[in-house]
């Protein structure tokens, strides 16, 4: 049985939804948001305190894009996932791989520096800065949505997964408003997916059932 130990609406929503859309069964485990602060035992499955965790027999992963990759890899060959030998791997791998080190990065900071840092670190300059990077580096998603309708491969692959996620982190961030028009059409597109509908609708209702606050990760603010 795979386990994902998760946050609500945190970067392992991408395996959640990823799961979700391979229909596999899986378990759930909820963490509150950040876990290395207010779940101090998960320390001992994770030492980062960082979600996600993905335990699948005795395979551990951390890393969100590296997740939707194994699981596509693993469970939904040349479907979800692209295959070594197709024309399109490449660029599988680096939208993959964008998606978090040069899509979700940026959006972390703008966050830290608006909310989660203490009130003589709050910096709105290095937040204006970050969410003009992201929005930059968002021109390579435009670029390609106005030729197609997917990332790549003529489908919709992990890499929408990982992608997307990207996007809804940028929803809770306000920056949604300044996509661009091939980008708010597909993020739309992608929302209307019923996995990702059961995801969102998943993490919820385990975040009740489990006593952990049902308040999105980039929603939660430190006490004053």
């Amino acid at each position: 049985m795979i386990t994902l130990h998760h946050c609500v609406s945190a970067r392992s929503f991408r395996p959640l939804w990823l799961l979700e859309e391979l229909g596999l069964p899986y378990t759930l485990r909820m963490l509150p948001f950040p876990p290395r602060v207010h779940a101090r035992h998960f320390l001992a499955d994770n030492p980062l305190g960082t979600v996600p965790l993905l335990v699948d027999g005795a395979v551990r992963l951390t890393e969100s894009a590296a997740i939707c990759q194994y699981l596509a890899a693993r469970h939904s060959p040349g479907n979800l996932d692209v295959p070594v030998a197709d024309p399109a791997y490449g660029a599988y791998l680096n939208w993959l791989h964008m998606s978090d080190a040069t899509l979700t990065f940026p959006q972390t900071l703008v966050l830290r520096y608006t909310h989660m840092e203490p009130p003589d670190r709050l910096s709105p300059q290095v937040a204006t800065d970050y969410a003009r990077w992201f929005l930059a580096r968002l021109r390579a998603v435009d670029g390609t949505l106005q030729q197609q309708d997917f990332l790549c491969a003529g489908r919709f692959t992990a890499a929408d997964v990982a992608v997307g996620y990207a996007l809804l982190l940028a929803e809770h961030l306000g920056l949604a408003k300044q996509f661009p028009e091939a980008v708010t059409h597909y993020w739309q597109r992608l929302q209307t997916r019923d996995a990702f509908q059961r995801a969102l609708t998943t993490q919820h209702l385990a975040a009740l059932d489990q006593g952990v606050p049902t308040t999105p990760a980039p929603d939660v603010r430190p006490l004053a």
